[in-house]
């Protein structure tokens, strides 16, 4: 491929990694990234010391690095916490939101628009993403705009799933997510925090059984293992 910069390697792991191209947990070989974005291993190293301060990758002392995992532990700390740190960000940006981040979260919307309607999951879940994080700038809280960074490098992760229906009903929860980001942009800009916060809430219950199925897949059948054979199962 052609020689890029560090800013574009590091803009291109961050995709490879929300997208799931770069499986959660995977290990990351310094000498062969550095091989494949055709730059040496100094810069190669200042772009995963960057992913690993904004929570894309971990590192370990003699292990090297690996993508962010979502196991158990994770996506339960995520579930507990998201709905608070999405409430608090929409109060927030209702309050102290500017007429410029108005303009790029309406423009954020248009893209969401336009991803869902072509049915591309990969791009729907990448601008679902710069949606919630104009919102976060919005808010003008850098603590509560540093969780909202990490939580939203898991619910892109996950969303791939939301973003591929395969029902009826599922189909109508995208069009249903977009009316909501529609009426939150109204509640921003009318600075109405109050309905802020209940819009963020009725938008993370709509998506959130779906995302528990990318880790909680549905449980196999109970005659997988008879109950009369299960004692003699190794």
């Amino acid at each position: 491929m052609a020689r890029i910069t560090k800013d574009q390697c590091l803009d291109d792991l961050k995709l490879r990694i929300l997208s799931t191209d770069l499986a959660p947990g995977s290990d990351l070989d310094e000498t062969s990234l550095a091989e494949y974005y055709e730059i040496s291993r100094t810069p190669m190293r200042e772009v995963l010391h960057r992913l690993a301060g904004a929570g894309y990758i971990t590192t370990t002392e003699n292990r090297g690095a690996k993508v962010a995992s979502m196991d158990i532990g994770t996506m339960r700390t995520f579930f507990q916490t998201a709905p608070m740190v999405y409430a608090n960000i929409a109060s927030l940006a209702a309050e102290t939101r500017t007429a410029p981040q108005l303009d790029a979260l309406k423009d954020a919307q248009l893209a969401f628009v336009k991803a869902t309607g072509a049915q591309d999951a990969q791009a729907a879940a990448l601008a679902n993403h710069r949606f919630h994080a104009v919102v976060g700038e919005m808010a003008h809280n850098p603590y509560l705009v540093a969780s909202l960074d990490r939580l939203l490098i898991d619910h892109t992760r996950l969303s791939q799933r939301f973003y591929r229906p395969s029902t009826a009903d599922e189909k109508g929860r995208i069009v249903k997510a977009s009316d909501q980001h529609d009426a939150l942009i109204t509640a921003i800009e009318a600075h109405e925090s109050a309905l802020a916060i209940d819009l963020s809430l009725q938008h993370w219950d709509l998506s959130r059984d779906r995302m528990e199925r990318y880790v909680r897949p549905d449980p196999l059948p109970v005659d997988v293992v008879s109950l009369k054979d299960r004692r003699n199962a190794i």
